[in-house]
Order: C-alpha cells, then structure tokens, then sequence
C-alpha cells in the first residue's frame, strides 16, 4: 500500500525521522505537565472549576491548554500569553515608527523583538496568575475545599504559572529547531486534539443514553464536521492567481524574461488573527463578570449567551471588519505595484504603476469580502452545532479557531514532511506531490 510505502520512506530518512522522534518526546513532556497540580491544591476539589470551563471563553483557554487549565496544573495558562504578547507586538510593529525600523533591522531586530515579546509575556503572566488563583478559589469554595492561604502561596503559584508557561514556550521553540513544523501551533494543536476523543466518545454516549437519534445522529454530526473540515481547508488553501508578464530584458547576446507568472492573492490572507481579535473583544463582559462573581442582566446578559443571536451577530461582524483591517496591514498593493514596476513587470491589460495598484485593490477587495463572510460562518458553526443539539465540548470542533488552527497546522506540518521527502527524491504524502500549508506556497485559481 502507498501509505506503508510512504511511512517506511519517512523512517528511512534519519534527519526526518529524528525530527518526529524529537517532536514526539517534546510533545510527551508537554502531555505529563498538563497533570501535574499546583503544590497545595486537592485533585479531588477541582470538579467545580473543571463544570466551569465546559462552556464559554474557560473552555476556550482549556481546549488551547490541552485540559492543564481545569486540571490546575503548572501549565494551566498555558501558551495564549505568549500569543497575546505577539500580538500586541505585531500591532506595535504597524503603528509605532521605531518598531517599524526594528522589523527592517533584519536579524538582529527579529531577536530584540521576540526578547521584548517574551518580557511582555512575563508581564501578562504576573497579571494572569493572580487572575486565575482568584478563579480556582471561588470554584474551591463551591467544592467545599480551599486554597491554602497566605501572601506566599499566591507568590509562589504565580512564579510556578509563570515559569510553566515560559517552560511551554521553550519547548515549543525546541519543536521548531529540532522537530517538525511551528512549535507554538503544534503545541496548540495537541491541545485541542486531546480533547476530541473524550469529547466524540461523550457525544455518543449521550446520542445513544438519551435517545436522541442514537447512531444515526451521530453519524450525521459526523458528517457534517467533515464537511466544515473541507471547507476550512479549501478556506485555508485558496488562493486567485494574478498573471504578470515580465519584459525581456537583452543582456550581451543573451535574452531573459519574457515568461508569465503569477501572484498568489489568497483569499483569507489574514488566516485565524480576526477570530483571535475578535473574540478577545467579546469575551471582556464574560472574563469581567466571571471573576468579578456577579450576576448579569439586561443587555450584559446578551452577551453571556454564545448561541444567542446578538452574541453570534456582533462577533461574525467583528469578524468582518478586522478580515478587513489584517489583510489590509499584511497586504500592501502598493509596494506590489512599486515591485512590478521596478523590475519590468506588468499585469496584461492593466498600466503599471497606480492602475496596477488599483487593480490589485478591486481584486483584494473582492476575494477578501467571501473569505472574510466564510471566515465569520466557521467561527459561529459551534453556536449552531450547540442549538441543534450537540453537546458543548463536541460543539468546539464544528468551526472557530480551534478547527482553523488544526486545519492550518496539520497541513503545514503535512507540508514540510512532504518537502523532506520530495527533497530527498521520494514519493510525497501526495501522489502529485503538492500539498498547500497557510504560507499558499502552491497557487490555484
């Protein structure tokens, strides 16, 4: 069979081989920290906080954390303050001019950078951890169980939070030096994949306890989540292809140029950062009144349903708008135009210069608005999935970040084995050897 043949060559490949090893040993390490509790705190007590994040934004922090966040283990915050940091990073890198300069620094400005991300990290963590001690405690007190008390345990859980997430960001770094694929994503990935097969085994429980379409449900649900899958894939793959002809150029007695290209414009080139913005925006009312221990009503309220109409409108809006607004900050027309021009290019039909800029925007705008409209739909298919009956935990997978992040790193972890077997002259996963990971290295029209 191709799939046995395919695994032996992998196998055969040393380098290859002791990448996934390395991957594997990392993600093991990872795995067994998930478990590992807080000094001071009783496994037993935690049924309260692990009810809690069975819905709503905890859940969301739990899946991304692999479990470690109800589980009150040394990883419980897991690698999102990192993400958190890098965001704030790139939007200073946009709008503040010396930053601007660092990124054109090259290598050296990269490392000061990621050096000021991490010290940023810190700082969320050092807010978080007290943030999250406050929480387990109230979810502690409805168990009948407590916190030790003390300035100290607050200081040292902290410290044990803080340094578990930086652990977590050093061995995802490691992942990405020494292993296969992104190390962050593939760390946030395993997170969100240990829980499917607790979340598909409850699903099917409940279909068949409670008589609920029993089999046949199931297997529909199931089919329906492989048919968002594929559409999250073709989301996170398509690309319109834009033909440019460059003019030859005449160099001693040699002729160069002349042939057509082509320029990949893909249609959700902001990939999951308008989910992540946007749901960082809808969640303040939920985070504020969680922790805060009170009671919302009224408008508030509204927001506290994620399968309400209002919730699931504002958000699918947002996520239009910051569609719009990433793409137009990673996609410059402009300096596209400015490149053609320079070096003899030009779209056929289309004058260079700021025709071709216009033109480059009219398209952008065009693909983007489906994309951005298909982007919103996948991120509210849990909200739909959660009123036609399915439960909360199996609901996560039906779209939102966490199915476009395991779309996107699966296929670029995909990409680079693909890429070590094609270089060493063996048969791809693939038999036409072309697999598209989020970097739309292969065009399609």
């Amino acid at each position: 069979m191709r799939v046995i043949e395919t695994i032996k060559n992998i196998w055969n490949i040393e380098d290859l081989r002791n990448r996934i090893l390395t991957t594997l040993l990392l993600i093991a390490v990872y795995r067994f920290g998930t478990y590992v509790v807080l000094p001071g705190i009783d496994p037993q007590a935690l049924s309260s906080l692990q009810e809690q994040t069975r819905g709503g934004l905890l859940a969301l922090l739990d899946m991304f954390s692999g479990g470690a966040f109800s589980n009150a283990s040394i990883f419980a915050l897991g690698i999102m303050p990192y993400i958190s940091a890098s965001i704030v990073m790139q939007l200073l890198a946009i709008a503040v001019p010396s930053f601007q300069k660092l990124q054109r620094e090259g290598e050296s400005g990269r490392r000061k950078i990621n050096q000021w991300t991490r010290y940023l990290t810190v700082l969320i963590l050092m807010f978080q951890g007290p943030t999250y001690l406050i929480n387990l405690s109230v979810q502690l007190k409805s168990a009948g169980a407590a916190l030790p008390e003390g300035l100290w345990f607050t200081i040292s859980s902290t410290v044990i939070l803080a340094a578990g997430s930086m652990f977590i960001l050093w061995l995802g770094e490691k992942i990405t030096d020494k292993g296969i694929g992104n190390g962050i994503s593939f760390i946030i990935l395993i997170g969100i994949i240990a829980r499917l097969p607790l979340s598909i085994f409850e699903e099917l429980v409940s279909r068949i306890n409670e008589k609920t379409g029993g089999l046949v449900m199931f297997l529909f649900e199931s089919v329906f989540l492989l048919a968002v899958i594929a559409g999250a894939i073709l989301l996170v793959q398509g690309t319109r292809k834009i033909p440019v002809q460059y003019a030859k150029k005449i160099v001693g007695s040699k002729q160069f140029g002349g042939a057509r290209q082509y320029i990949p414009l893909k249609v959700n080139a902001a990939n999951v950062m308008p989910i992540i913005f946007a749901q960082a925006i809808m969640f303040i009312p939920i985070s504020i009144v969680g922790f805060s221990n009170t009671e919302a009503g009224g408008f508030w309220s509204a927001f506290m349903d994620n399968t309400g109409f209002l919730y699931n409108f504002v958000f699918a809006m947002l996520i239009i708008l910051f569609t719009y607004f990433y793409t137009a900050i990673t996609i410059n027309p402009t300096q596209m135009a400015d490149d053609l021009k320079r070096n003899n290019g030009f779209i056929p039909g289309i004058k260079p210069g700021s025709h071709t800029k216009d033109y480059l925007d009219t398209i952008m705008d065009r693909i983007t608005l489906p994309g951005a409209i298909f982007l919103a739909l996948v991120a509210i298919m849990p909200a739909f999935a959660q009123v036609l009956g399915v439960s909360m935990q199996f609901s996560q997978f039906f779209g939102g970040t966490s199915l476009l992040i395991l779309v996107g790193v699966v296929l670029d972890t995909l990409q680079q084995v693909e890429s070590h077997l094609l270089m060493r002259h063996y048969d791809g996963l693939l038999k036409s050897g072309r697999i598209k990971g989020r970097s739309g290295s292969v065009a399609v029209n």
